[in-house]
């Protein structure tokens, strides 16, 4: 068996000790907040304009802030508006910044109309294709990992590779991925991100 020391590296020691690290994550949390509040306005601004097909008792005011350390040990921060869970029912609209990783806009959806979001997927194919929509494979919600294996990209030739999925599917998950290092999100554009994700995704849950 390896053994494993608690002797802390040259490299750990420099990193625990470098104060001015720690302060400047403090300060991107902030920052990462503030940009999850304007999305929080973008969306219900939004939500007002639009008529969804929602669950019974659907609330849009419905939302939550989150934050965490330990998303597969990376620190994140997100955003559900609107969040509906409980029940075997999904209408949740979730918008996350996932540390090391990248930031995920995702529609889950599950149980009351799944049948008809799935329908509308199918029939308005070409409206929701080509827009950077990846549908996901993973057995459950709690995945942000994508590419092969993890997530199938919503792309014009792929309508009936999609249509096959979607048949087997209990429950609905539509994401698409920036990188963190993308120029938009540098320059605090996850809220105009956040919003044209949610537009993009507007023909799978409206009549």
């Amino acid at each position: 068996m390896q053994h494993i020391t608690n002797a802390l590296t040259d490299e750990e020691t420099a990193l625990v000790a470098d104060a001015q690290f720690f302060r400047k994550k403090a300060q991107i949390m902030v920052k990462v907040r503030g940009m999850l509040e304007a999305t929080h306005q973008a969306l219900t601004g939004e939500m007002c304009q639009v008529s969804l097909l929602t669950p019974p008792d659907f609330d849009p005011r419905a939302h939550q802030f989150v934050k965490g350390e330990h998303l597969e040990s990376f620190p994140y921060q997100y955003l559900d508006c609107p969040k509906q869970f409980g029940g075997g029912t999904a209408f949740t609209f979730r918008t996350l910044f996932w540390w090391g990783h990248h930031a995920v806009c995702a529609l889950m959806l599950e149980g009351v109309g799944l049948k008809q979001y799935k329908r509308h997927i199918v029939d308005r194919f070409h409206r929701l294709a080509g827009q950077d929509l990846e549908l996901s494979l993973a057995p459950t919600f709690w995945e942000w990992k994508r590419g092969e294996g993890y997530t199938l990209p919503i792309t014009h030739d792929r309508k009936a590779q999609i249509a096959a999925v979607l048949a087997e599917r209990r429950h609905l998950k539509i994401v698409r991925v920036v990188p963190i290092t993308d120029p938009r999100l540098q320059g605090g554009q996850l809220p105009a991100l956040s919003l044209e994700t949610f537009r993009a995704i507007l023909p799978i849950v409206t009549a």
